[in-house]
């Protein structure tokens, strides 16, 4: 069961972590989400935490978080978007907290059992769902609660941020330098 206080800290380091880093602490961020994933995955006695990108069809995993005994995800996995329980829960058809998904009979099947899940997607400012975070125990957990989702929440936004930081960072190289059109003879 997850500890109270330990999510409390949580949740105060992160909100504090929104609150203080703007474009410029990038680094910051940079080393943080790795460190606050990482946290989150323990604090809520999950197996597994990971970021996904929703690329042309595909969930792609982005970022893993694992126990030492955990299911096989990685870096790098992919799988159908559609046949995912992230996109469930992105359209609604699936709640963003699941105490235990073997109660939930029209699920995607998995290669491995999955028991208390936590999704939420990670919305880019404008507007645009990059994803979703995620993490998943293969034991039912009841003792999640709604909070558990106001910190996934908040570790979601940081995520955007940091997607959001990079991407304005990756600005294609261009120059105004005229161009000469070709002469006719």
């Amino acid at each position: 069961m997850p500890d109270a206080s330990d999510l409390d800290s949580l949740f105060v380091k992160v909100s504090e972590l929104l609150v203080a880093t703007a474009d410029t602490a990038d680094a910051d961020i940079d080393r943080a989400v790795p460190e606050v994933l990482h946290s989150l995955r323990e604090k809520l006695g999950m197996d597994v935490v990971f970021v996904s990108e929703f690329v042309d069809g595909e969930r792609v995993m982005r970022f893993v978080d694992k126990a030492a005994v955990a299911p096989p995800v990685h870096v790098g996995d992919s799988g159908e978007l559609e046949s995912s329980y992230c996109q469930r829960v992105v359209d609604g058809r699936l709640p963003e907290l699941v105490h235990d998904a073997t109660r939930w009979p029209d699920l995607p099947p998995t290669p491995f059992r999955v028991g208390a899940h936590l999704s939420t997607p990670i919305v880019l400012p404008d507007g645009k769902t990059y994803g979703t975070l995620c993490c998943f125990s293969s034991a039912a957990n009841e003792h999640l609660r709604r909070k558990d989702v106001d910190t996934l929440r908040m570790c979601a936004q940081l995520v955007a941020r940091k997607i959001d930081s990079a991407d304005r960072r990756r600005v294609p190289e261009w120059t105004l330098a005229p161009v000469e059109s070709p002469k006719k003879r």
